[in-house]
């Protein structure tokens, strides 16, 4: 069997050991297996390489994709989408995976609807934010490195007796700012999927303010603009408010034992789909579980955040630290 491997869209660390399982799971079965360089670029400038075992070695606590990826407008385009089914058809006709977020997986499916070839579907994201799997390969790695951020910057907020932002990413969503401001304690925590009451903000820090010696909201980036909500906070209240914008830190580092343990029973599954000749499947972990979706799935469904869990944050943000 002839099969191919890509990572696309943004990095998460855990990448490198889905790869690594998925080229030496392949290997033990006696798959030729073909490397795609750059995500779709790749495919569209034949850019890609044969990979064996000796490709996976040392590789399983490095973060971000050996392979390298980068976004690719052209893939949208019904040009750059035939010639990246012509060239998958042409090396790799028994299968692809593709490990990437869930513009990964959209774009997934419309090649395996393009090619005729098999594609399964490897979730990694530090978002967390593709539905059909309860856990995305980078998510574990990503809220550790927030929370160690996060609890670093309570110090400095209780010293000073200040009110703290901390922006974590998640553009469209919520669950690692969900998560993080939970497992930190967090006063406030705001997400893209509810939108941003600056009045009520302010009206929840008055609330706590009188018996909590720092205030930290986590905040994602898509939920609003960290600066203007300062401003504001600071004008309407005389607060003195910090921002730490934590940035592309959380993409990088060692992937966690989580994610570590995530990629490899996923890049494994996702080989032995393959072999069993499955196609257009996403692989999944569910409540614990090992499972396949369709990869129709987390093409045309939005995860749900768990908004029982703000409210738990904020029950339990109540009182004195």
């Amino acid at each position: 069997m002839n099969i191919a491997v890509v990572t696309t869209g943004g990095d998460a660390p855990g990448m490198n050991a889905a790869l690594r399982a998925v080229i030496r799971t392949a290997a033990s079965c006696g798959m030729n297996v073909t490397g795609v360089r750059r995500g779709w670029w790749g495919l569209l400038e034949d850019d890609y390489m044969s990979l064996n075992s000796k490709s996976a070695s040392g590789i399983i606590s490095s973060g971000g994709t050996f392979l390298k990826t980068q976004r690719c407008p052209l893939s949208k385009t019904t040009a750059g989408m035939k010639k990246i089914s012509d060239t998958l058809r042409k090396i790799a006709p028994d299968g692809l995976i593709v490990i990437g977020g869930d513009g990964s997986m959209r774009a997934a499916n419309a090649v395996a609807k393009k090619s005729g070839v098999p594609v399964i579907g490897i979730p990694a994201s530090i978002d967390n934010d593709i539905a059909g799997t309860d856990e995305t390969i980078g998510f574990d790695t990503a809220l550790n490195t927030a929370l160690s951020a996060i609890d670093k910057i309570r110090d400095t907020a209780t010293s000073h007796d200040r009110v703290f932002i901390a922006e974590v990413m998640g553009k469209d969503s919520g669950f690692l700012a969900l998560s993080a401001g939970l497992a930190t304690g967090a006063e406030i925590i705001l997400v893209p999927e509810i939108k941003t009451d600056k009045k009520e903000v302010l009206k929840k820090i008055k609330a706590l303010h009188g018996g909590k010696s720092s205030i930290i909201i986590v905040m994602a980036e898509g939920a609003g603009k960290a600066s203007e909500l300062a401003e504001y906070l600071n004008k309407s209240a005389g607060l003195e408010v910090r921002i730490s914008k934590l940035g592309y830190i959380q993409r990088g580092g060692s992937p966690s034992v989580d994610s570590r343990v995530l990629a490899g029973v996923l890049g494994y599954e996702a080989v032995m789909l393959l072999k069993n000749k499955k196609k257009n499947l996403m692989c999944a972990w569910v409540k614990d579980s090992f499972k396949t979706v369709p990869l129709t799935y987390p093409a045309t469904h939005k995860k749900k955040l768990n908004g029982k869990w703000l409210k738990i944050a904020e029950v339990l943000a109540g009182g004195n630290k």
